[in-house]
């Protein structure tokens, strides 16, 4: 319902290439910030993946992630928690620089809005108890450097253009791994 705030972070909604299919990274153990479900991630310069910053050239988003843990258990989990020790870790995350996304907006969006950037919300938000994200699109960062690129409204019951909380698709224009992703 596009009149209420029901945030879910930057969740995959479809490839071009008809295929979602995550990529398999991995995250250095004890590294010390939560990553949930739908969050944006980026390669750090050790090849492992990090939370992605506002402003952060990323990957994708991240799906989750399988580790075994300090009792020799294998676990899998859609969130990473904070300064968690493990080995054998796998995370999950989107990579296909063409992905559409879906994600909510935290103010209205119209018409014309379609076409232009965007960057997220505070990437901390969401749930460590769901592992759930809940950034969302800040309508007041439109820029021509943003993050994100709004292609379309997301097709839905109760999500119309100019209500409050719009749910749209994106796709993401700052790709750490294409230069110039506009060519897409």
């Amino acid at each position: 319902m596009s009149s209420v705030s029901q945030p879910f972070g930057l969740r995959p909604a479809y490839s071009p290439s008809g295929v979602v299919r995550p990529a398999a990274y991995t995250i250095l153990t004890g590294y010390a910030t939560n990553i949930l479900q739908s969050q944006p991630v980026k390669i750090a310069t050790d090849g492992s993946i990090q939370a992605a910053a506002i402003g952060d050239r990323f990957i994708g988003t991240f799906s989750g992630v399988e580790y075994t843990d300090t009792n020799g258990r294998r676990t899998v989990s859609n969130k990473w928690t904070a300064s968690l020790a493990g080995t054998e870790i796998v995370a999950y995350v989107t990579l296909d620089p063409s992905m559409v996304y879906e994600i909510q907006s935290n103010a209205a969006i119209v018409l014309t809005d379609i076409g232009k950037q965007y960057d997220f919300t505070t990437i901390g938000t969401g749930s460590t108890v769901t592992g759930l994200s809940a950034m969302m699109l800040n309508v007041a960062s439109s820029a021509a450097n943003a993050s994100l690129r709004v292609i379309n409204i997301a097709p839905g019951v109760d999500n119309a253009i100019g209500d409050t909380y719009v749910i749209v698709q994106v796709q993401i224009s700052e790709h750490q791994m294409v230069a110039d992703v506009a060519a897409f």
